[in-house]
């Protein structure tokens, strides 16, 4: 049997967000635009080699108005990325301010590039 509020999830609009992915000397960030969404409303979530961002919108009722036009599609966001054995899955931190979603992976030590020292020889 199926609920109201399970009815109302399955009727939702799920939008893939746009991201940029830059990568740099010690980790990777990834920048996710997510309008509507803020740290109560959203989960990120990592099982394997996969990393997993949802983030549920939540709209509020306008009160004494008809809607007589709509070009604003609201609706949640859902982008699955994988990742490999190279990130340090304990390091990974994740912040997000005005709809922006930002996910530093830091590489894991092992594979970090580091200058060797060349001695000469005898």
């Amino acid at each position: 049997m199926m609920t109201e509020a399970s009815r109302e999830d399955v009727a939702r609009r799920i939008y893939t967000p746009a991201v940029d992915i830059i990568k740099r000397k010690d980790d990777l960030e990834v920048v996710a635009d997510m309008p509507g969404v803020d740290e109560k409303t959203l989960d990120v979530m990592i099982e394997k080699n996969t990393l997993t961002i949802y983030g549920k919108v939540l709209q509020e009722p306008a009160e004494n108005l008809t809607l007589k036009s709509s070009e604003y599609g609201i609706g949640d966001y859902k982008r699955i990325f994988t990742i490999s054995e190279e990130i340090d899955r304990d390091r990974i931190q994740a912040t997000v301010k005005n709809g922006v979603l930002r996910i530093t992976l830091p590489k894991a030590e092992a594979v970090k590039s580091r200058k060797i020292a060349v001695a000469a020889a005898d």
